[in-house]
C-alpha cells in the first residue's frame, strides 16, 4: 500500500486523531484502556476465521468479518500505545495491559 493510500485508512486517520505518541491520558484513563480486550466469546470465532484465511478457504463474508476484527484490534493497539506512554510519563507501574 502506498503512502497516500495508507494515510486514508480509518485506522491511519484515527491514529492521527488519537496521536498515540502524545502521552496525555490520566493514569486512570490509561489503566482503563489497558484493561480493554477482545471478549472470550470472540476469540474462538476469530481464531477459526484466521485459520480459514491462512488455508485459503475463507468466504467473502468471512473475510469481511476478519477484516473488522483486524480493524478493531488496530484501533485498540493505537489506544493502548497511548495509554502505555501516558502511564510511563506519569511513572505508574501498570504497563503490560493486564490488571494487578
Amino acid at each position: 500500500m502506498g503512502r497516500t493510500a495508507a494515510r486514508k485508512t480509518s485506522i491511519a486517520i484515527l491514529d492521527r486523531i488519537i496521536n498515540p505518541d502524545e502521552p496525555s491520558l490520566s493514569p486512570e484513563a490509561a489503566e482503563s484502556l489497558l484493561r480493554l480486550a477482545l471478549p472470550a466469546g470472540d476469540r474462538e470465532p476469530l481464531a477459526t476465521l484466521s485459520d480459514k484465511a491462512q488455508e485459503g478457504g475463507v468466504t467473502p463474508d468471512e473475510l469481511a468479518e476478519l477484516d473488522e476484527y483486524i480493524r478493531v484490534n488496530d484501533l485498540l493497539t493505537v489506544l493502548q500505545r497511548k495509554a502505555r506512554l501516558s502511564l510511563k510519563r506519569a511513572g505508574a507501574g501498570m504497563t503490560n495491559g493486564q490488571g494487578d
